[in-house]
C-alpha cells in the first residue's frame, strides 16, 4: 500500500525527498508561469485571425449572456489571484520542512489546475466553448477534491491555491457554460434568474458549514463582476438586481464570519471554536 501511495502524485506524504521537491518546484513554476502569459496575452490580443478567434474579453462582448462577466473586476480578481500564489511558491521553496511538505502536497492539484486552465484558455478564445466547459468540468472536481482531501491548510496557501480558483471555477461554469448553450432568448434570462441564487448558495455552504470567508469573498467579487456587467442588460432585466442582492449578502455573511476569526476567537472551519496563537501559521481547516 505504501508504494502505491508514494506512486500517487495526488496523495498526501509526509514528507518528499530533494528530487520530488524539485520536481514539483519546476513543475509549479512552469505550468504557473504558462497560464499567466497565456492569459495575459490572450487579455490583450486575439488569437490567430478566424470566423471565431477573439481575444477574452471579445468574446465575452460578442456572446453576450445573463452570465456575462465584468472584464475589469475579473481581471482584478485574476491579477489578485496570480500575486497572491507567490505566496504559495515561498511556502514550496522554504527550508522549512513542514511548510514545503505541505505545499508540495497541493502540488498535483495545483500543476493540473493551471495545465486545464491553459487548455480552458485557447479553446475559449478560439471560440470551442463546449470543449472548454468540459475542461471548467474537470477543474471543478480536482479543485473540490484538493479542498477536501487537504483540510488543514495555511492561509497564504489556502487562500490562493484552493478557495480562489475553485470559487472562479464554480462561476465558469455558468460563464461558459451559458455561452457553450447559446443561452441568450427570454427562456434562458428566465432560468439564469434562477441559477444566479446559487452563488450565494455554494458560498453559504462553505461560510456555515466550514466557517470559509476565503471562499465567501472570492464568491463576493465575482457576484459584483457579474451585477455591474448585467446592469446594461435588456433582456428580462432582473439579472443584475439579483446579482447585486448575492453580492450583498455574500459580503455581509462573509464579513460576519472573517471578523471574529480576524481576532482569534474562531478560525477552525471544521470543530469546535478555539483561540488561535499563531495567525499566520494557523490552518484555515482543522480536521474533524
Amino acid at each position: 500500500m505504501d508504494s502505491v501511495k508514494n506512486a500517487n502524485p495526488f496523495s498526501k506524504q509526509e514528507s518528499h525527498g530533494p528530487r520530488s521537491l524539485l520536481v514539483y518546484k519546476v513543475l509549479t513554476m512552469a505550468s504557473w508561469l504558462l497560464v499567466l502569459i497565456t492569459t495575459v496575452y490572450f487579455t490583450a490580443d486575439a488569437p490567430e485571425p478566424g470566423k471565431y478567434n477573439r481575444s477574452i474579453w471579445k468574446q465575452n462582448k460578442a456572446y453576450p449572456t445573463a452570465f456575462s462577466l465584468n472584464p475589469f473586476i475579473t481581471d482584478i480578481y485574476w491579477l489578485v489571484l496570480f500575486i497572491a500564489q507567490l505566496g504559495y511558491f515561498w511556502h514550496l521553496f522554504s527550508t522549512d520542512a513542514s511548510w514545503s511538505t505541505s505545499a508540495a502536497n497541493l502540488g498535483s492539484h495545483h500543476i493540473l489546475f493551471n495545465l486545464v486552465q491553459f487548455g480552458f484558455v485557447v479553446l475559449f478564445v478560439h471560440g470551442h466553448f463546449a470543449w472548454a466547459e468540459l475542461l471548467v468540468v474537470i477543474n471543478f472536481f480536482n479543485l473540490t477534491i484538493l479542498y477536501f482531501r487537504h483540510p488543514q491548510t495555511n492561509r497564504f496557501v489556502h487562500i490562493p491555491i484552493v478557495s480562489m480558483p475553485l470559487a472562479w471555477t464554480f462561476v465558469a461554469l455558468f460563464w461558459n457554460g451559458a455561452i457553450s448553450f447559446n443561452a441568450t432568448g427570454q427562456v434562458a434570462y428566465i432560468f439564469a434568474n434562477i441559477f444566479v441564487w446559487s452563488f450565494l448558495g455554494w458560498g453559504l455552504a462553505f461560510l456555515f458549514a466550514f466557517k470559509d470567508y476565503t471562499m465567501g469573498f472570492a464568491m463576493t467579487a465575482l457576484s459584483l463582476s457579474l451585477a455591474v456587467h448585467q446592469i446594461g442588460t435588456k433582456t428580462i432585466a432582473l439579472q443584475w438586481i439579483f446579482a447585486f442582492v448575492v453580492f450583498g449578502l455574500l459580503a455581509f455573511f462573509s464579513l460576519a464570519v472573517a471578523v471574529p476569526a480576524y481576532f482569534g476567537k474562531e478560525l477552525s472551519f471544521r470543530g469546535e471554536n478555539r483561540i488561535i496563537q499563531d495567525e499566520e501559521t494557523a490552518p484555515l481547516l482543522s480536521e474533524d
